[in-house]
């Protein structure tokens, strides 16, 4: 084997370890949703089912949870978007030697940890509200607002660092002739500035919405005592997990797969009309291609796809087969309780037969009988030892009654 045929090899057993590292559990979670075995598992597979997705929507803590990361997140987008964008702005305007101490000072709370920021959130709000005198019901003590203003102080700053790297692509001279010919500087905001971010705007909302909704550290303390899909989700991992995390994760992939494959369509349809082969593709010749390939169309297409998998899906009874499952867990259940009895009857008679066999067959010990019933019983109760075969060389000094009194004559 030479050096390429050996490098290639271990490139592909590489990508296969790299791929498999990275998609292998989403591939496990993916199967495990739709075992009926009641914790997530692949083998031993015992049914195919569906009431796993019906046991994650009839979670009340989750869905509420999931409603309440919804609110947070597009208040965030709300807020965090423009912040960050006055922030790139001012960054792009000011000079050179201000510029690095105002970038530190909107960047430092990426780097402070989560736990600090809800903690620091926490305290601040509440002394504010106890300083102005409010009660415990009112905006100072609300856990969706504590949130709020928690994730707004560091996601505020990923939406700058989006903004920052568009617009270093950005040309001023096109404000400045602008300005020229008699704009205003809003207009010239919004005509020329504000289309050329456009991109980076949904960029940058997507990628705060994600933070909000991901992020777990600060949100633990500022929700005070309410829920977040985050924290609702990590309780429930705390307290015992199911099959119905893995169906939360089926319909997060496939919300995803749906995002990437409407995008990819986007970006194809704008790479060709850019470079001006739309008009002779394939794709746009045929009506109907035309339509199944735009980004609309493919939307369509995944979505009606994914809603017939759904409706499928409720529609199908597993109930047999999860009964014949539980009868045969049963079934060993009682053959595992009888084998056991057999052992234990076995063990009590074997028992009975070693303490009936020295009664049978006198005292087979080893020791000669030293631990027997009468082996303690005091010499006078026992009979008088036999007289020795051959007489003693201390003529008798030592026999019984050498030492007793004399009687009387």
């Amino acid at each position: 084997m030479n050096r390429g045929t050996g490098g290639g090899l271990f490139a592909t057993l590489y990508s296969l370890l790299f791929f498999a590292f990275l998609f292998g559990p989403l591939v496990i979670m993916v199967v495990t949703a739709f075992n009926s075995s009641s914790f997530p598992r692949i083998v031993p597979w015992e049914c195919f089912t569906t009431n796993w997705f019906d046991v994650l929507f009839a979670n009340d803590r989750l869905m509420s949870g999931l409603l309440t990361s919804a609110v947070i997140g597009f208040g965030v987008v709300v807020i965090a978007v423009p912040l960050g964008l006055a922030g790139a702005i001012a960054l792009s305007e000011v000079s050179p030697r201000l510029r690095s101490t105002l970038y530190t000072v909107l960047i430092v709370p990426i780097l402070i940890p989560g736990v600090v920021l809800g903690i620091s959130t926490i305290v601040f709000w509440g002394a504010l509200g106890r300083f102005f005198g409010a009660s415990y019901d009112s905006l100072f003590f609300n856990g969706i607002f504590l949130t709020l203003a928690g994730q707004v102080t560091f996601i505020a700053a990923y939406a700058m660092l989006v903004f920052i790297a568009r617009l270093q692509r950005f040309d001023p001279t096109l404000t400045e002739a602008a300005l020229d010919l008699g704009a205003t500087p809003g207009q010239a905001f919004r005509k020329i500035l504000l289309p050329f971010l456009g991109p980076a705007i949904g960029s940058a909302a997507f990628l705060t919405l994600l933070a909000s909704f991901e992020n777990y550290n600060t949100t633990v303390f500022t929700i005070l005592s309410g829920n977040t899909f985050t924290t609702a989700l990590a309780s429930k991992v705390r307290l015992g997990t199911d099959p119905s995390l893995s169906a939360l994760a089926v319909i997060i992939i496939s919300i995803t797969l749906i995002g990437a494959i409407v995008h990819e369509a986007y970006a194809r349809r704008r790479t060709l009309i850019l470079s001006g082969k739309a008009e002779k593709s394939r794709a746009y010749a045929n009506p109907v291609l035309r339509v199944l390939t735009h980004p609309a169309g493919v939307f369509a297409l995944l979505a009606l796809f994914a809603g017939l998998l759904f409706f499928s899906g409720s529609r199908y009874d597993s109930s047999v087969c999860e009964q014949k499952v539980i009868d045969d867990k049963r079934a060993r259940q009682q053959q595992l309780m009888e084998e056991q009895r057999a052992r234990t009857k076995a063990l009590e008679q074997q028992r009975v037969n070693e303490q009936a066999a020295p009664a049978a067959g006198g005292s087979g010990s080893a020791f000669g009988g030293a631990f027997s019933s009468g082996a303690l019983v005091p010499d006078a109760d026992k009979t008088a030892p036999a007289a020795p075969a051959s007489p003693s060389p201390f003529g008798g000094a030592f026999s019984p009654g050498t030492l007793a009194p004399a009687k009387p004559e």
